[in-house]
């Protein structure tokens, strides 16, 4: 009898557990609004306020100079504005970092380049300056983690273009804030995810645009760089701060705090937001060790809780039946490792740690590359004679126009400046940009939602719908392009303001 009972309390208390979760509404620390529904975690998606209206597609009046104002200059911004050295019609007008000396430093960038001094902002509130400047075409973002989204939502405030460096956006409800600030003012909130800017998957999304894989399936990304040669080189405010802000934030935050290198090229070769979006998350972890060694080091103190695992893991189910694996592991030992891989109903393709791609003969065949070989097939990797045939065919409108100043430049390889040059492209001739506010939010927020799955057994997360239901209105993925006649007009208005940019400048070093 006893045991009788026991069971049926049992299930009383699981009834009554589902019964809460379809009815209970709960609120996280970062302040996000979810409740259960049929076993799956639902966040609450905002209504869109009163006078907006999408910014898919969005374009804005034609740049003939980009001038810009530079925020952050540690790691990554001095690589930032020295590119922008290089690209026609633009001015570096401004330069921001909390620490002053970090912004004066790059007056030498410009010095090199014959270009004007710029004027210097700094302290921890000396962006704000900067964004009320009204000879500001975009606030171009590279500080710290925490500081973008505070700095964005400033200049569009201030009626600036925004670039972001990635993650672009730490939580839901930042996420939320820059698409509506987007939608009002109509301006363009970019995230500078430059992966999606790299040889071998504008190539491969080139090739997927264009069927070589039949229907892409199935997708893998990531980020997995063992980040011990640069822990110590993460800006500390102050004596007292012994871990830096990105090892500090990693003890802090659990999820796949860093998704968009892996997520963002993937993302456009499954069309989201252009056919397609996520649905559903499942996220899981390993526990920390090597994070807490770090801490422990570096503190001499007992880390007793570091939140981000060593490893993570995110699966992406997506409406139309795809789905999409992301990693993240800063912590151990192993090679650097973006994944970027695609799985087709036709063909294969592969960035690490082997390139190359598989499609068995009729497919190359069909795709334009006659091969080479006898009984080719995809049980491995094209020869490569076929794959450079294949890379050849297929290489990207974009690499073909900026690819050897790209790697003549530099920054990560030439696909820093590949993607400083579309952005500024885009704008001088009001075409949309390559990726919106609303990539921005799906590609950011992993984190939170991988958060919120494994701090509840690794739950299944609905995704919010960012684009508020006009996911569906554009159908594939697509770069936008001036006609020829455009875009010579605009280069060579661009090229005159260079010039004359130039002379000032000149005149401006050698009279100091």
């Amino acid at each position: 009898m006893g045991t009788v009972k026991s069971l049926l309390l049992g299930m009383c208390f699981v009834l009554g557990a589902c019964t809460s979760q379809t009815s209970t509404v709960q609120t996280t620390e970062k302040g996000t609004q979810w409740e259960w529904q049929n076993g799956t975690i639902v966040v609450k998606t905002p209504e869109r306020p009163a006078g907006q209206k999408s910014v898919l597609g969005l374009t804005t009046p034609k740049l003939e100079a980009v001038r810009v104002g530079f925020v952050g200059l540690g790691m990554r911004g001095p690589g930032a504005v020295e590119r922008f050295t290089y690209i026609p019609g633009t001015q570096v007008v401004a330069l921001c970092d909390y620490e002053e000396a970090r912004a004066d430093k790059c007056q030498e960038l410009l010095k090199k380049a014959s270009m004007p001094k710029a004027a210097v902002y700094s302290g921890d509130k000396g962006y704000e300056e900067l964004c009320k400047r009204d000879d500001i075409d975009l606030v171009y973002i590279a500080a710290d983690w925490l500081h973008h989204f505070p700095v964005a939502k400033c200049a569009l405030e201030n009626g600036k273009n925004v670039a972001i460096e990635v993650p672009s956006a730490m939580n839901l409800q930042e996420c939320w804030d820059l698409i509506n600030l987007s939608e009002s003012t109509r301006k363009h909130c970019f995230i500078l995810e430059n992966c999606c800017y790299d040889w071998f998957e504008m190539n491969t999304l080139n090739m997927a645009q264009h069927g070589v894989f039949g229907e892409v399936i199935r997708a893998q990304g990531a980020y997995i760089h063992n980040l011990s040669p640069f822990w110590d080189h993460y800006w500390k405010n102050g004596e007292n701060d012994k871990l830096g802000w990105r090892l500090d934030y990693n003890m802090k935050h659990r999820g796949d705090v860093y998704a968009t290198h892996g997520l963002g090229p993937v993302a456009q070769a499954l069309d989201i937001h252009r056919g397609d979006r996520m649905e559903t998350l499942v996220a899981m972890d390993t526990k920390s060790v090597v994070g807490k060694e770090l801490v422990e080091k570096r503190t001499g103190e007992e880390c007793k809780e570091f939140r981000n695992g060593d490893h993570t893991t995110t699966m992406i189910r997506t409406a139309n039946g795809k789905v999409i694996e992301i990693q993240h592991n800063v912590m151990t030992p192993q090679p650097y490792n973006r994944l970027y891989q695609l799985t087709g109903t036709k063909g294969f393709a592969n960035k690490y740690p082997v390139e190359g791609y598989a499609l068995d003969a009729d497919q190359l065949s069909a795709s334009g590359v006659q091969p080479k070989v006898d009984d080719l097939n995809s049980h491995g990797f094209l020869p490569e004679t076929e794959m450079e045939a294949l890379v050849e065919k297929y290489q990207h409108p974009i690499l073909k126009k900026y690819g050897e100043m790209a790697k003549e430049v530099g920054g990560h390889g030439g696909m820093d400046f590949v993607m400083d040059s579309r952005l500024v492209y885009c704008l001088q001739n009001g075409l949309p940009l390559d990726m919106d506010v609303y990539d921005l939010a799906e590609w950011c927020c992993l984190a939170e939602l991988g958060e919120l799955s494994m701090d509840n057994g690794c739950a299944a997360v609905a995704f919010p719908d960012f684009t508020r239901g006009e996911w569906n209105v554009v159908k594939g993925y697509k770069h936008a392009y001036a006609t020829p006649e455009e875009e010579a007009a605009a280069m060579e208005k661009a090229k005159a303001f260079t010039a004359k940019l130039k002379e000032q400048g000149a005149k401006e070093w050698a009279e100091k």
